[in-house]
Parts: structure tokens; sequence; C-alpha cells
């Protein structure tokens, strides 16, 4: 499991408690309102990039009622909401872990000085626009727990033959990736087979690792927490290795 999959597991599982839930809560709808409108349709089996959006937002828990709210905006079957725009920022945090943000904003001037800002103020550096994009590879990614899955074989099988690239053991979790096209497929063939699924979305995968500890890697962690604080922020990549133990304790 790549460093940005561990921390996004260990902060999904923290949201259930977390002060900041309802800010998680309204990026994650945000981002189901904005997949409706530039997808074209409300519809999850016909949208891939919307289907991603609400199961992300599902598996934090945000209501599912929200969930049908936001994609009517999105649809403009409910009026009235600002319009927002996807922008990308890159940089390189502490030990020249490149790091690779999605944001959704209605307001391309705060949001660009609020990235940088957060960069600066952690010791990173604000790249330009594809200094760091070359690294990461848009993949599916599929969360399986354990001890709620068949045996590798089976579960094996059952993703290669729906169309996935691979599937991997890391720590107690099963994580299945595949091309973006494949990730519909996959993931339904998944929960058609009753096995329960943690996670499943579009992600950006990065190709290599940079090894961080101590100091280094908690300031890598302070960088990722502040710029995932920012109201307009949906989703930091980073390509850093970081141990679990770690993160597990900045993310307490």
């Amino acid at each position: 499991m790549s460093g940005h999959s561990k921390w996004a597991t260990i902060k999904r599982k923290k949201g259930a408690t977390d002060a900041k839930r309802s800010n998680q809560f309204a990026k994650l709808l945000r981002a189901v309102e904005v997949a409706a409108r530039e997808g074209g349709s409300g519809d999850v089996k016909a949208n891939m990039t919307l289907a991603s959006a609400v199961d992300k937002a599902k598996s934090f828990s945000v209501p599912t009622e929200n969930i049908d709210r936001a994609i009517k905006r999105g649809t403009g079957a409910d009026e009235g909401t600002a319009r927002y725009d996807e922008v990308v920022y890159e940089g390189y945090g502490p030990g020249g872990v490149a790091l690779f943000v999605e944001t959704l904003t209605d307001n391309r001037n705060r949001t660009a000085q609020d990235v940088r800002h957060a960069f600066v103020r952690h010791n990173g550096n604000l790249g330009e626009a594809g200094s760091v994009a070359w690294m990461f590879a848009r993949k599916g990614l599929i969360q399986i727990e354990r001890d709620q899955a068949p045996d590798e074989d089976r579960l094996l099988e059952l993703a290669l033959e729906a169309g996935a690239d691979d599937l991997t053991d890391t720590d107690g979790t099963w994580e299945i990736t595949t091309d973006p096209a494949a990730f519909g497929a996959v993931r339904d063939a998944v929960a058609a087979a009753g096995i329960p699924i943690s996670s499943a979305e579009l992600t950006m995968v990065p190709q290599t690792s940079v090894p961080v500890e101590g100091g280094q890697a908690k300031q890598v962690l302070a960088l990722l927490e502040a710029l995932e604080d920012l109201d307009d922020v949906q989703n930091v990549y980073g390509n850093f290795d970081i141990s679990e133990e770690l993160m597990a304790e900045v993310g307490a």
C-alpha cells in the first residue's frame, strides 16, 4: 500500500469521531456535485467519476439524502449553487517528497494563496504545472479488510476476471488496483460476490516512493494535514514511504 493509501485509511477510520467531520462532509459532497455536473449524468452506473465520489462519501458515512441532494445540484435539478473549478497544484515537501494536490474552488486566487502558504509554512516548495504529475498514475483502488475477504486465490481470480491489474496484501488489507476504465466493473464484481468493500475510489498512485523518517516524516505529515485542512482541497497524493506506526501516531 502506498504511503498515501495508508494515511487515507488512518484518516477514514478516525473520521467518525473527528471534530472536523462536518468540513470533510462538505468536501465530499462538493466532489459528488462536480462529478455529476462534469460527467453529464447523475447515474452512478453511467458516470464512473460520480460513482467513485459517491463511494468515497459513503465510506465516510455521509448521509444518503445529502449525497442525493448534491447529485441534484450537480445535474441542475437544484439551482443556486456555486460554480466550482478543478485546479491541480504540484510541489515538493520535506525530504524531496512529491505532492499532487487536487482542489475544487470558486475562487482561484484564494485557493492558490492558501496552498502556497501551506507549502511555505511547512518547509515545502510549490512547483510548476507538470513538475510532479509524471510520477503518478491514475488508478482505481479498492480496499477490503482481510478478515472479511475470501481466500487469496479466490479473490485474485475474481478480481482478474473482472479486469483488475493487481492484488496486494498490505498489513491486513487487500488492495485491488485497476485501470480507471475497469474500476466500475471490478468494484461491482466484488460487491456482487458479497465481499464487503472498505473503500473504493479513483486515486493517484505514485510510481516510486521516497522513504522519510523521524522529524522529517512528521514534517511531511504536518504539510499533508495543513493542505487537507484547506476548504478547497479535495485530495493530496504523495510518494512518501513512512511507517504506519508513525502515521497512526500523527493522525491520532
